[in-house]
């Protein structure tokens, strides 16, 4: 199996280049538009992923997934240990939600989340004698069937964890229509400032390899692509070693071990290169339709953190309660990647990066492209968070929007090809079936046109705003 494994990349005069450990680097295709903002990963990229305090009091919204919100299996006063069933699964497109931390539930109400103004959630004050989850280790993995393992990742409640936090039972689970025969593990985390895929990939890398073996077995696909940005040269070596260490061990990964071409892809730096419709283009020139999915062209996508996240639930039988996650911006006195119990209020975590260089001017949740900014520190940690951002005046944009000046900006980075103007002034004006008519539904908010105007038009919320009014149609 290993014997076909190589990483490639593109030189820029389209010359493929070896390198002196003699491996190819390998870039094949390009994807339309995308832009090139600063990184500032610099900040953190060098910092190990720490484990904090175990908080007092969490948070467990019961909605931080796609889907119908998890319905909750517990009463206040209930007693609850660390990675105990908080909520089930209340449909097919929906996941479970775990408590991760012990001790007693003192209520259950609305209250709002990094993306929502209300949600029903479920609080835990600790018992102050909490410990880190007990792994329970799994020898069978092998012999485990492809039901049982999509089985044990919805019951540890698994999402996306590259930011959409779709069921990853789900994904996993294609229609018999769709014949999937290639994965591509998303290591691209394109999005400036954050950087906890990147430690995961330098700390985690066989386990990494673990999870996406996983993947392979439950799909059958025969071939399989990981595939990092070429700002990451560390976690692009890390990968590479993990993939040398088994090459001699090939029953420790037996779905790896079936697959006819495992390739370890660089991509361009570029932004959104991580997401699903680019990276899929990038890495195999396959183009998603127009409001389809990965599967309608045979590919299946996961982020990762994902494969860790499997990794964890199958061999060590541990739910999704935790994950990594970046905290960084100018004015924080000390950027980190930390690991965060899933729940932790936002407000409780500054004691793990000290005082504030300066006063925050902005907080955003996510990345600065597609991140959602806070109007309060009082908000949970949810699964689909993967970093917090703490931007000084200095970072944040604050000139007024003023007249479109038709240069055709926004139309050049579109990645999906969209008039992001017209769709605005349709908005603007109410024509909301004109704005679906023209594809409005098909844009997924990267920032690329907003981040792009010369007129400061906020056209992602345009497009925010005119896709929920024709939803609500």
């Amino acid at each position: 199996m290993f014997s076909c494994f190589h990483v490639s990349m593109l030189s820029s005069d389209g010359v493929d280049i070896y390198l002196s450990w003699g491996i190819m680097f390998y870039m094949r295709y390009k994807f339309h538009g995308g832009i090139h903002p600063d990184a500032f990963k610099s900040l953190t990229s060098d910092k190990p992923i720490k484990r904090p305090f175990i908080p007092k009091r969490i948070v467990l919204p019961l909605s931080q997934h796609v889907g119908s919100p998890a319905e909750p299996v517990v009463n206040v006063g209930d007693d609850i240990k660390i990675g105990d069933l908080i909520a089930k699964p209340s449909g097919y497109i929906s996941s479970a939600v775990h408590a991760s931390i012990s001790g007693k539930i003192t209520d259950i109400m609305r209250l709002p989340t990094h993306n929502h103004p209300r949600v029903l959630s479920v609080i835990i004050e600790s018992d102050g004698g909490d410990q880190d989850f007990s792994p329970i280790h799994n020898p069978n993995v092998k012999s485990l069937s492809r039901p049982e393992l999509i089985d044990i990742i919805r019951s540890a409640g698994v999402v996306g964890l590259g930011g959409a936090a779709f069921p990853t039972d789900v994904k996993l689970s294609p229609p018999h229509d769709k014949k999937i025969d290639a994965v591509i593990l998303n290591g691209a985390e394109c999005e400036p400032y954050l950087t906890c895929d990147h430690r995961l990939m330098l700390e985690k890398a066989s386990d990494i390899l673990k999870g996406l073996d996983i993947i392979v077995r439950i799909l059958g696909v025969k071939q399989v692509y990981i595939a990092i940005e070429s700002n990451k040269l560390s976690a692009i070596y890390s990968m590479e070693r993990a993939l040398e260490m088994y090459r001699h061990q090939r029953s420790a990964l037996p779905g790896l071990a079936q697959v006819e071409r495992l390739k370890l892809v660089v991509l361009n730096e570029k932004y959104p290169q991580g997401a699903e419709k680019q990276i899929i283009k990038a890495v195999l020139n396959r183009t998603v339709p127009s409001l389809g999915l990965p599967m309608d062209v045979g590919c299946i996508v996961n982020n990762i953190g994902t494969a860790y996240a499997i990794y964890e639930a199958v061999y060590l039988g541990k739910p999704l309660i935790e994950r990594a996650i970046t905290i960084t911006g100018s004015c924080v006195m000390e950027p980190i990647n930390i690991w965060v119990r899933i729940g932790t209020i936002l407000s409780d975590l500054k004691e793990t990066f000290g005082a504030f260089t300066a006063e925050p001017r902005k907080v955003i949740m996510g990345g600065p492209m597609m991140g959602l900014a806070q109007y309060t520190m009082d908000v949970p940690i949810s699964k689909g968070v993967g970093g917090v951002l703490f931007l000084t005046g200095d970072e944040v944009d604050t000139g007024k929007e003023s007249v479109c000046i038709r240069c055709g900006r926004c139309i050049d980075v579109c990645p999906i090809g969209l008039v992001p103007t017209t769709l605005m002034y349709r908005v603007k004006k109410g024509n909301f079936q004109e704005a679906e008519s023209l594809g409005i539904a098909n844009c997924y908010e990267c920032g690329s046109c907003a981040y792009t105007c010369p007129a400061k038009i906020p056209l992602v919320d345009y497009m925010k705003y005119g896709k929920a009014k024709i939803q609500k149609v």
